[in-house]
């Protein structure tokens, strides 16, 4: 094993510059976190700060140490590995850098593991169906008609996410109603795992306008005619949807509608989707 860096040698200027320890937060599992700004910083002068940092920490007898390094800083990411931190994640603009310093087994949390999806289910009085055909991914000149599909956003509620891209995909305003079944997969997109909600909709206008950039066609289909494609016929996932989609349609399923809540941690409002039919709800 490779012994660690020799302690920097600092300027006066750079001795002037320097505090005591790194600006840092408890958090709320036994750890601290830095936030850096995005203000240039001597990579010398940060290695001296995060040593003595670490060193007090650890007399502090903190567990995790988590650094939120912005994206001016790029020069101080090397350094920081070196110290032994690892990247736990990263977003557009920071990268969070973190360490676990007791000798105990490190319990700090994986990032994030999933994306979320939805498909829209939105049928009309007719007993049609939206449906469209894409022009690019794997269905992309297949000739396969589909549900408008997306990804929900960060900080997008699953029911927000699915009025969205009906609208972007189709033109079509409509309503959230329920969840009608879900399913999780592994080694998806960045071999993350995947969550796809199917969801009912309720339409409010009737008139298609497809994406140009991502939808080749659009329109309303007799549902008998989409769930008879022999793509939906052959993909088992897509016959069970089909099937509690038709279920659904006479009135013999129950899916999961969204009741808002508060969440008793953070005091922030979020959406319990449950069987509000078989429940008497006292809200």
């Amino acid at each position: 094993m490779s012994s660690s860096p020799a302690s920097p040698v600092l300027s006066e200027k750079q001795n002037q510059q320097v505090e005591r320890i790194l600006k840092a937060r408890n958090d709320d599992h036994g750890g601290v976190m830095v936030e850096m700004t995005n203000e240039p910083m001597d990579a010398g002068v940060f290695v001296y700060l995060l040593r003595a940092s670490l060193s007090h920490w650890r007399q502090q007898g903190k567990k995790g140490v988590w650094i939120k390094m912005p994206i001016e800083l790029v020069n101080l990411v090397e350094p920081a590995v070196k110290e032994g931190f690892y990247y736990h994640h990263a977003e557009p603009k920071y990268v969070m850098l973190v360490q676990w310093l007791p000798s105990i087994a490190n319990t700090l949390p994986a990032s994030a593991s999933h994306q979320v999806g939805i498909g829209a289910f939105v049928v009309n009085d007719k007993n049609e169906v939206l449906v469209v055909q894409e022009k690019n991914g794997k269905f992309g000149k297949t000739d396969v008609w589909k549900f408008p599909t997306g990804v929900v956003h960060e900080g997008e509620d699953i029911c927000d996410a699915a009025v969205r891209e009906v609208k972007e995909e189709t033109g079509i305003d409509s309503n959230f109603l329920e969840i009608l079944a879900f399913r999780q997969s592994h080694k998806s997109f960045f071999d993350k795992s995947d969550l796809f909600f199917a969801c009912m909709m309720q339409p409010l206008s009737f008139d298609i306008k497809p994406q140009e950039s991502e939808i080749e066609v659009a329109q309303w289909m007799p549902y008998e005619e989409y769930a008879a494609q022999p793509f939906v016929q052959k993909h088992e996932l897509l016959r069970y949807v089909a099937d509690v989609c038709s279920r659904k349609k006479d009135g013999v399923y129950s899916g999961f509608s969204a009741v808002p809540t508060i969440t008793s941690f953070s005091k922030k409002k979020c959406y319990l989707y449950l069987n509000t039919q078989d429940l008497v709800l006292d809200i």
